[in-house]
């Protein structure tokens, strides 16, 4: 797969994609990720890319030309269109399903905005999604593009160690992720569940779906809806004071 971030700070994003294991993807080449400087595709002899909105307002604007450019030569490179994305406030917000998604992607290009945006004649010319990373405002699209390159690597095979690394996670099954411990088996007087220490390895994976269950019913009640629960999921959550949706 290949990923494309057109940004004003390529040195931030290498800096940070080039480390830990993405680093690592990338320089095995199961992964291709380049930067590149809106600015080298500017005709501006002081490499600007911003301009005042017409009818006033606070802030730059982002150029539609430098932009449309950079995109171009992407294309060019990469023998191909790549699927268009702003990372943007006002996109769809981003999730584990969309993660998933956009890594069956061959290459993808996401656009960091600045200022106060870019010209949207380049959203509705050569956009072809938005995608928020929250409802907040940043200064730039870096950390957001950043945060998607970041997902949708690890999901694809080869960069994680083991499928295993990521299916259990939190949100890949609907749910939070179930509590872990590694040793010692006590600590500080706080003990790890005898569960985990039997070798039981039916009572363990019930411990652990419990525990999935109980955490997201705690902190993320929403998620229950939308998760694939057994009949025997439900129950337990009521038992916990889940109140199921009787429209079903």
């Amino acid at each position: 797969m290949r990923i494309d971030i057109l940004t004003l700070f390529p040195e931030m994003c290498e800096a940070v994609l080039g480390g830990s294991i993405i680093g690592r993807a990338v320089k095995s080449g199961i992964v291709e990720v380049h930067c590149h400087n809106i600015r080298d595709y500017t005709d501006s002899r002081h490499r600007r890319v911003d301009d005042y909105p017409y009818g006033g307002g606070p802030g730059m604007l982002m150029s539609a030309e430098p932009i449309a450019a950079a995109f171009e030569a992407v294309c060019g490179e990469a023998g191909e269109r790549p699927l268009f994305i702003y990372m943007s406030p006002q996109g769809e917000v981003f999730s584990q399903e969309k993660a998933v998604s956009l890594s069956k992607e061959q290459n993808i290009c996401l656009l960091c905005g600045h200022y106060e945006g870019v010209d949207e004649r380049v959203i509705e010319e050569m956009v072809d999604m938005e995608i928020s990373c929250g409802d907040y405002v940043l200064t730039g699209g870096e950390l957001p593009a950043l945060i998607v390159t970041d997902a949708v690597c690890r999901m694809i095979p080869g960069v994680l160690s083991a499928a295993d690394c990521y299916e259990q996670e939190s949100h890949m099954s609907g749910l939070l992720e179930y509590p872990q411990y590694t040793r010692p088996a006590v600590w500080r007087g706080r003990a790890v569940p005898d569960v985990l220490l039997s070798g039981h390895e039916a009572n363990i994976l019930r411990w652990r779906r419990e525990r999935s269950l109980e955490k997201t019913l705690s902190r993320r009640s929403d998620m229950l809806f939308c998760a694939k629960l057994t009949k025997n999921d439900r129950n337990f959550l009521v038992t916990k004071g889940w109140e199921k949706d009787t429209s079903e």
